[in-house]
């Protein structure tokens, strides 16, 4: 990856992190709200539940689409210098798009008591019908959530990164609001509220964006004829199920959590987002960022810039998701204690959601891995493969729930296992297919990264524990302080071990990560004016 590339990679993933820190950090904030204000109840699994289906059309429909279709063939015709034929096709793929979601939005709304058995097979009576109510009011909210999608893959395209990373920042701002103003008027119905005040303003904040770029050259045409349009069809077709993987597995795990006991969809929720805080914001942050850059080296037929880019990426997911897998498994009880006991949130749901975070971990740099890999084969204009493994892992992930659920005690913890084994099996397969595609890309530099990293983190997790253990016994839990200086502390003497190994294995990602974040500080006023 020539010097150019990768500094343009690491801006833009500097910037992409920077922004959903921010985001996951507020994420947590709402998490909190919700489990201080509602507890873990029948009515909070039920918000959660209500969430399924709708996330699921945008990930069909916007994360597939844009991932494996308009992104790509847009650049394609950018890069070649045709903006207003490039505009043309995105034209008919955003007014398409439009009215395909408007009406999955319509059916939705009058469909849902049909729809609520597929998110939560075991909810019965007036829990039922809160489900079908709150899933007619999230309906809505996803509408505007994908409209800001299809603004996203525009900006990206054009290497615009802010704008698509604040709207999350705004969304979740809506929703700690709905939460502590409106929840104890409203109880659960202010999640709903939230949510949708907060789509909006995703949509809001990017669209001006969107809309000074396309003055030129939108049209208002639906023209599926188009060369450009069947080409994305193409590839678009296949991979409505690719980047929605993980979204069918969550609403598996979260079906079969609804026969178990009450507050078992809030548990495995908090601990899958838990274990989305590293996820979200590095591998989605460098997946994003390199994206486009693959997709042009790609259209431009440079192969080995390309593996070399795609390597690049991987390495740098795998020196920062190994080590958070198992800092979060060595800390994973001071963590939830930290992030959401309070309120109705009791010691004992902490315990319940800690469980079930163990049992997630695994799984973490596998669905990172992912995150990049699928992207890859994106850019390769190859959308098949990503769904033929991802549908595999499917039948995996909910064979293995069932036998959990029927011959062991393992409960939740069954749940959130087979989703990690799941994923493993995911990125085994995509990397023997990638592997066979581009020679050289799984080559002794990634491996030794992988092992080098496993190592450290193994030391730093010992560190961290027994770091904790020992603030423990000297530092009152009491309050939030005394659970802080425990939780920070451990995270903090977890790093530093994890950094100094590193350093002593020589390993090259302590340059990458701390150029990425030098570059972010130097070019953060130039970023803010092209965003």
């Amino acid at each position: 990856m020539d010097t150019e590339n990768r500094a343009e990679v690491t801006r833009a993933a500097g910037l992409v992190m920077a922004a959903i820190l921010v985001s996951r950090i507020l994420g947590f904030v709402r998490e909190r709200a919700i489990a201080e204000v509602f507890g873990r109840t029948a009515a909070t699994d039920a918000f959660f539940a209500a969430f399924a289906l709708p996330d699921l059309m945008y990930q069909l429909l916007v994360g597939g689409a844009l991932s494996s279709a308009f992104i790509p063939v847009f650049t394609q015709y950018l890069a070649r210098d045709q903006e207003k034929e490039a505009w043309y096709v995105a034209s008919i793929f955003l007014n398409a798009t439009f009215l395909i979601l408007l009406g999955i939005m319509i059916l939705g709304v009058v469909f849902a008591p049909v729809l609520a058995p597929f998110v939560g097979v075991g909810f019965t009576g007036e829990h039922r019908d809160l489900l079908i109510l709150l899933m007619r009011l999230t309906f809505p909210a996803v509408f505007f959530t994908a409209l800001a999608g299809l603004c996203m893959g525009v900006l990206h395209s054009y290497q615009i990164f802010l704008r698509p990373a604040l709207g999350p920042i705004i969304y979740n701002l809506a929703q700690i609001l709905g939460a502590y103003l409106l929840g104890p008027l409203m109880g659960i119905m202010a999640m709903a509220v939230g949510t949708v005040a907060g789509a909006v303003g995703n949509f809001g904040v990017q669209f001006p964006e969107v809309l000074r770029r396309a003055r030129r050259h939108y049209q208002r045409v639906v023209d599926f004829r188009h060369p450009g349009i069947r080409r994305m069809l193409e590839l678009m077709l296949p991979a409505i199920l690719g980047l929605s993987i993980a979204q069918i597995n969550v609403i598996i795990s979260q079906n079969l959590a609804s026969t178990l006991e009450e507050g078992s969809i809030v548990a495995l929720r908090l601990a899958n987002r838990l274990i989305n805080f590293p996820l979200g914001i590095f591998a989605m942050g460098i997946s994003t960022a390199v994206f486009p850059t693959l997709a042009m080296l790609e259209a431009k037929g440079e192969r080995q810039e390309f593996i070399r880019a795609l390597a690049f990426g991987l390495r740098i997911v795998f020196f920062i998701t190994i080590p958070s897998a198992a800092g979060m498994a060595a800390l994973r009880l001071p963590i939830v204690r930290l992030l959401f006991e309070s309120g109705e949130f009791t010691a004992a749901d902490s315990a319940v959601t800690a469980y079930a975070l163990l049992f997630y971990v695994p799984g973490l740099f596998a669905q990172a891995a992912l995150q990049v890999t699928t992207r890859g084969f994106y850019s390769l204009q190859d959308t098949k493969t990503p769904v033929k493994i991802g549908l595999f892992t499917v039948l995996v992930n909910l064979g293995l729930s069932l036998v959990f659920l029927r011959w062991t005690s393992l409960g939740a913890g069954g749940l959130a296992l087979a989703f990690s084994l799941s994923s493993l099996v995911n990125v085994a397969l995509a990397f023997a297919v990638l592997g066979r595609r581009l020679p050289g890309l799984l080559n002794w530099e990634l491996a030794s990264t992988v092992l080098k990293s496993t190592g450290a983190s193994l030391i730093m997790a010992v560190s961290a524990a027994w770091t904790a253990s020992f603030l423990e016994a000297r530092w009152p839990l009491a309050g939030k302080l005394g659970q802080g200086v425990h939780t920070l502390g451990a995270i903090a003497a977890g790093v530093l071990v994890y950094l100094l190994l590193a350093a002593v294995l020589r390993m090259d990602e302590i340059r990458l990560v701390g150029s990425m974040l030098a570059r972010r500080l130097k070019g953060r006023k130039r970023d803010g004016q092209e965003g």
